[in-house]
């Protein structure tokens, strides 16, 4: 039975697993935060919750959950703590940290409008990493240089059937007009691991190696066809428009997208005669280890890649990105990880493949520093994370940067690596972004 709840403002919504469905219940502008008794800092949830710009602690075992209806909590997500029935000294500190914090902020909304260039004069595009909310959030558009990853299947998830083609068609029209003429970067349909549609259930032993990404979308011909065709035809005037391919592990799987997505631009052709239909640029992402030895190949068949450092980080190093018992292993400041990262970008650049990076590392301070100190000039982002990255890099020469790199690189912990990108920010008066309780 599904119960009917009452969410007054001010929420903070405690869950056993938090789904992005029980996100979805609580009114605009009611949720304050959000504790997960299951679950990690790092699965879809969370990053729907940074996203949404949410506190959300994640992880708590054994929580007494019905003791804690109706009572007031601090919640903070910094340090991983909850407080029932705060004191008033309590109240009063974290009312001062908060004021701070927003301090802050607001010197990031103070520079939101200027361009985003080091103090060497090199240019980084900050695109954001978007499909999350339901209704595009047009205002937006103006801070950003377009979007690197529009999440087409957050808007499945939200809908009780799969939606026509003529659905996707107005949805992906308003979005591409709403960043016009900036480009935006859609995802085909990426579900699968930890991330359900309820009217189409996958139950998996290991999800996350299981059936998901691109692999869905070849089994189902019909669902992608579909899907390619509606972001076509809305693209049609407008020329925005790349599209992306998720969970690529070989050939096979582009050879056959493409093929696809050929049927599916001559099918339009010859319904549509009159129509201009533009042909879009096709990429695939990184996220695959075997993909990242095939860069000789992909050069030839596709037109971008973009790296999707959760997933990638998340199988190089054999993690359950979504298991709190090995949250603390999944670390994309592993010195291989890192290593991984640089080998791609200098092998797109000696290939000639246009590149760039669409995980949560590049909406990190310390980590869109070491991407950009590699040659990443294209990182997609939330657009809180966003504000943040543009001030720090602003204040910062990449110079500076690759001097940092050549000693991240060679340390053999991720303990090591941060220890010296933190010391960096200090040297380099950034301080104030570490979050320093009392």
């Amino acid at each position: 039975e599904h119960a009917i709840k009452d969410y007054p403002p001010n929420t903070i919504l405690i869950a056993n697993t938090l789904t992005p469905a029980m996100l979805a219940e609580v009114p605009k502008g009611h949720l304050a935060g959000v504790v997960s008794v299951n679950g990690s800092a790092n699965s879809h949830a969370s990053i729907l919750t940074r996203a949404m710009g949410i506190p959300a602690i994640w992880g708590i075992e054994d929580l007494p959950l019905l003791q804690f209806d109706g009572k007031p909590m601090i919640l903070d997500a910094f340090a991983g703590r909850l407080y029932i029935s705060p004191s008033q000294m309590l109240l009063d500190e974290y009312a001062d940290l908060q004021h701070q914090d927003n301090l802050l902020n607001n010197r990031f909304l103070a520079e939101q409008e200027y361009e985003s260039i080091t103090l060497d004069g090199e240019h980084v595009s900050l695109l954001l990493n978007a499909g999350l909310e339901l209704k595009t959030d047009q205002n937006n558009a103006h801070v950003c240089d377009g979007v690197g990853l529009y999440r087409t299947e957050a808007w499945f998830m939200q809908k009780g059937q799969f939606p026509s083609q003529l659905e996707q068609e107005n949805w992906y029209r308003e979005v591409l007009t709403s960043y016009y003429p900036n480009p935006v970067v859609m995802r085909t349909l990426d579900i699968g691991g930890d991330k359900v549609l309820d009217y189409f259930n996958i139950t998996e032993e290991n999800p996350f190696l299981g059936w998901r990404g691109i692999r869905i979308s070849l089994d189902h011909p019909e669902l992608f066809l579909d899907q390619l065709k509606a972001m076509l035809k809305a693209n049609i005037g407008l020329g925005n428009l790349k599209i992306m391919l998720p969970m690529i592990s070989g050939t096979e799987e582009v050879d056959e997208a493409l093929g696809l997505f050929e049927q599916a631009y001559f099918e339009l052709n010859e319904h549509f005669p009159e129509q201009q239909i533009d042909r879009p640029d096709i990429g695939i992402m990184l996220e695959v280890p075997s993909s990242v030895f095939m860069l000789p190949e992909w050069s030839k068949k596709v037109d971008f890649c973009s790296v999707g450092s959760n997933d990638l980080t998340q199988y190089l190093l054999a993690v359950d990105r979504a298991n709190a018992r090995v949250a603390e292993l999944f670390n994309p400041y592993h010195p291989g990880v890192l290593r991984v990262l640089s080998k791609i970008a200098s092998e797109c650049e000696n290939y000639e493949l246009p590149f760039s990076l669409c995980g949560e590392l590049g909406g990190d301070p310390e980590g869109a520093i070491l991407l950009i100190a590699m040659g990443y000039r294209r990182l997609s982002m939330n657009l809180s994370s966003l504000n943040k990255v543009k001030w720090v890099l602003r204040r910062l020469s990449v110079a500076d940067m690759e001097q940092l790199l050549s000693e991240c690189l060679a340390q053999s912990t991720a303990k090591q690596v941060l220890r010296l990108t933190r010391n960096f920010m200090l040297e380099h008066n950034l301080g104030d972004l570490f979050y320093t309780p009392k």
